[in-house]
This record gives structure tokens, sequence and C-alpha cells, in this order.
């Protein structure tokens, strides 16, 4: 099917969804481009789950608009479904089906036929790396290969769009590192990628661009670099001194850096060059009881703007 250069994969427009009385996603804007991965980053409650389910169809939008693949998301829902994928938060594969039936059974509901359905599932079996659980009955695999496994799913009816859930939640390391590379290959092949996570890491890993929501609002947008130059600086010094010298450590780095933020017991300063920072410390005779000179990261964006970190 053709689609115009310039056409949004998704675009909304003061979306919004109520539940009785309550507001889970605020009149929030933002557009999706073609062959990237875009995020939705926050913490749990923040709206992320809600504005991907009206995506793919779960649950209509209250007001305003929202058109996937340029089409009306109210009118043309079937039509969509058809050449999307999704990978949800929760597990529902069939447990009493083995891996290749589970990916069989469901190519039924795109009509594909038998013979290509098991060929196309066998490829994407060799894709996730499970080729060799082809025979295995769900129950017996571990937590990330039901999670390759769901993406295998999601990838039969080769999908113009993939919207993933939480894709990593409650890996191992390895196990998400592994799917982290699966998705980039799927970039690479120019499919366009939704992905929601309250994982700074993910995010940033993955993101071409993402949108930082809490409380149903999108609080600010763009490439995890651009967020980072926009709101703290890329580079931070975290230090924590001794109370009675707290007020003396503001007075000496504030006036060289771009911002700072009370992180815990430490503080933190944002400048382009942190490690200034440190040198000027130490000339004030600062006694530094704890120093750590780092990037900065989206979380640190995140607890700028809102007050909080990610994980609260």
């Amino acid at each position: 099917m053709g689609r115009a250069i310039d056409e949004d994969v998704v675009l909304a427009k003061n979306l919004t969804k109520q539940y009785d009385g309550l507001t889970a996603v605020n009149s929030i804007n933002f557009g999706v481009r073609w062959g990237e991965i875009f995020g939705f980053l926050g913490p749990n409650g923040a709206g992320k789950t809600t504005t991907i389910r009206m995506i793919y169809g779960m649950s209509p939008p209250t007001s305003g608009g929202l058109t996937v693949l340029g089409l009306d998301v109210r009118r043309n829902i079937r039509a969509i479904k058809k050449r999307i994928g999704v990978v949800p938060q929760e597990t529902n594969l069939d447990t009493e089906l083995s891996v290749l039936e589970n990916l069989e059974v469901y190519a039924n509901y795109f009509g594909i036929p038998r013979r290509i359905a098991r060929e196309r599932a066998m490829e994407l079996l060799n894709f996730i790396y499970l080729a060799d659980r082809a025979s295995t009955m769900v129950d017996a695999l571990s937590g990330g290969m039901k999670r390759r496994l769901l993406l295998a799913r999601a990838l039969l009816n080769n999908p113009e769009l993939l919207i993933l859930d939480e894709p990593t939640t409650g890996l191992d390391p390895q196990a998400r590192h592994l799917i982290w590379d699966k998705l980039r290959s799927l970039r690479d092949q120019r499919v366009t990628l939704l992905i929601t996570t309250h994982y700074m890491e993910e995010a940033s890993q993955l993101c071409d661009r993402l949108v930082i929501m809490d409380d149903g609002r999108i609080i600010t947008e763009g490439s995890p670099s651009e967020l980072i130059d926009k709101h703290v600086s890329r580079e931070a010094l975290e230090i924590r001194v001794a109370p009675e010298l707290t007020q003396k450590a503001l007075d000496v780095l504030i006036p060289e850096s771009e911002s700072y933020e009370a992180q815990d017991e430490n503080l933190v300063f944002f400048a382009p060059l942190a490690d200034k920072l440190l040198r000027t410390a130490e000339e004030a005779g600062l006694k530094i009881e704890y120093v750590l000179l780092r990037r900065s990261t989206l979380e640190d964006v995140f607890l700028k703007l809102t007050g909080r970190r990610l994980r609260d």
C-alpha cells in the first residue's frame, strides 16, 4: 500500500482518554515517523500503556484525533490491525500449545495459508534464536524466551508498525540486551517501532526520539541527546559533603554550573566539562566525602522536570 513521504505513521492531536471521570491521558500531541524507534518513557501510571492501547484499538479515545498509517482509529481499526504487530505487556501465549503451534494458530487470524505460515514461523524462530525450541511447550520456556516468542508472533503478518508495551520488564540483563539487538535489526529493516518503557537505559539505547510522560501529559519530546542538552548538560559531577558544608558547595559550584539537583544525599551539578567543577571544589578546599564524574542521563532530565525519579 502506498504511503505519503511526509505522512506520520502515528499522529495524535489533543488525544485524551478518561475513565469514570479520571483523565488517564490529557490532551497529548505527538507524531511517529517512518522507520524510527519512538518511545514513551515514564513511571508506571504515567499514561503510556493507555496511549498505545488507543493506538492499537483496545481502547477508544475519549476525544482528540488519532490516525495510524494514515487511517482514523475510530473508523478503520480493522484495516489498521492487519498492518501492525503488538507485543503486549502481559504474556498471553497459549500454554497448551508448543512454540511453533502458537505461531501457526496466530497466523490463522491473518488468513496466512498453512504452508506459508509454517515457513514464516520457522524464519522468525531462527530470527529470535528459538528454532531449537519449536516443539517445546510454552510453559517450559524462560521469561526471556516467552518475550522473544511474543515478538515473533507480532511479526507474523510483516507489520509496518510494531508496538511493544514494556518489552523487557522483568528480564535479566542478558535477555534484555538480546531483545534490544533484535529491535535494532528490525529498525534497520525499516520497520517502525513504538515502545513504552520505564527503563531509562532502554530508552537511551533504543529510541531515535521519545516523549517523557507524567500524570497523563507529555512534558518534553526529542532525541535522548537533545533532551539531555536541553534540560541538563552532557556531563555531571555528583558529590556528597558533610551537611555543614552543603551551602559552601552550592556557593562555589552553582556559578560554574548550568544547573544542579539534589539527588538523595548527593548534590549533582551539570556542566559541559564537569571535571572543571571538581577542580574548582578542590581549590576551594571543600572536603568531599563522595565524588562521581559521569555522563548525564534521561533520569536526570526526568528528575529535573518532575522533582522525582522514574523509579519512585
